[in-house]
């Protein structure tokens, strides 16, 4: 089911079995599907300097996932194991009847692209990987600490609290080692502030972070060659979170997959070299574009 614009931020809605999903759509109605995974503590306005190029061409879709900076917390009881939050987002495309999608994930929203193209491949063309968790990462290793203190009473609260000190956005096991530049403010202010205020997000955060079990990556990873269709890998130069190897195995474990490094950046690409970013994406759509028209019903 999919509903008008929703609250002050203008986004449109769709409900799934498991609640509300705010989303932006921007580009030609007729255009091919894009669909975009973030991870853990941002939203889609991660993808913000990357959507402007590709939505000249295509449909792009940019979703707040239940990820920690969303606006509506999921009903309960609500399944944020990796193939739960690969169902919200087979669910998000049924809901939409979105077809020949092409689903691109960044950071722990990369491990779930990873399950949605094993688990629910039915409406998928091809898939982006982005840094991403994968294999033995989930999480990377400076996200330990926050996966620890989410089971100290309210200390997820305490930590968006001091996500508003620009200098402790810059520490590894928080926005340091994610972007190699600081993030503008407006988009920190949307990445952070949902937490603050809202007790059901903080509580979505916290069971999502409870959720992460390495068992599920590397499941996923022995079953990614269940999807054949053409997949794109893109590795961060600079990476401080997930191992150079990974992009390699990442690109050797799926059928019909192209590995493409950009340089000078960290996990973050969308935010550190969007530009690039943008124009890697639409070589790839482009050399691997499907003959069968998108479908859909988006606002």
């Amino acid at each position: 089911m999919v509903e008008g614009a929703a609250g002050d931020a203008g986004l449109a809605a769709a409900r799934i079995p498991q609640g509300v999903i705010r989303y932006r759509v921007t580009g030609p109605e007729d255009g091919p599907v894009l669909v975009f995974v973030h991870g853990f503590l941002v939203n889609g306005d991660l993808w913000r300097k990357v959507v402007p190029t590709l939505a000249a061409t295509y449909r792009c879709v940019t979703p707040d996932w239940p990820a920690g900076s969303h606006e509506v917390p999921l009903r309960r009881p609500a399944d944020f194991s990796l193939p739960g939050m690969a169902q919200i987002v087979a669910d998000f495309l049924a809901a939409l009847d979105l077809r020949d999608v092409t689903l691109i994930g960044n950071d722990s929203g990369g491990a779930v692209v990873q399950r949605t193209a094993v688990d629910h491949p039915e409406r998928l063309a091809r898939i982006v990987l982005t840094p991403c968790d994968a294999f033995d990462v989930f999480p990377p290793s400076p996200f330990g600490l926050v996966v620890a203190s989410a089971y100290v009473p309210g200390m997820p609260w305490l930590s968006l609290q001091a996500m508003r000190v620009r200098a402790l956005r810059r520490l590894p096991f928080a926005y340091g080692w994610f972007a190699k530049h600081p993030i503008d403010e407006a988009a920190m202010r949307s990445y952070i502030e949902p937490g603050l205020r809202s007790p059901g997000v903080r509580r979505d955060m916290r069971d999502l972070l409870f959720n992460l079990d390495r068992a599920w990556t590397r499941n996923t990873a022995e079953r990614l060659r269940e999807f054949t269709g053409p997949a794109l890998v893109v590795r961060a130069g600079d990476d401080r979170l997930f191992p150079a190897e990974d992009g390699r195995r990442l690109a050797r474990a799926l059928s019909d997959a192209s590995l493409v490094t950009i340089p000078d950046c960290y996990t973050a690409i969308p935010e550190d070299r969007p530009d690039e970013l943008a124009a890697t994406i639409a070589d790839f759509l482009a050399k691997t574009a499907s003959p069968r028209p998108a479908a859909g019903r988006l606002m």
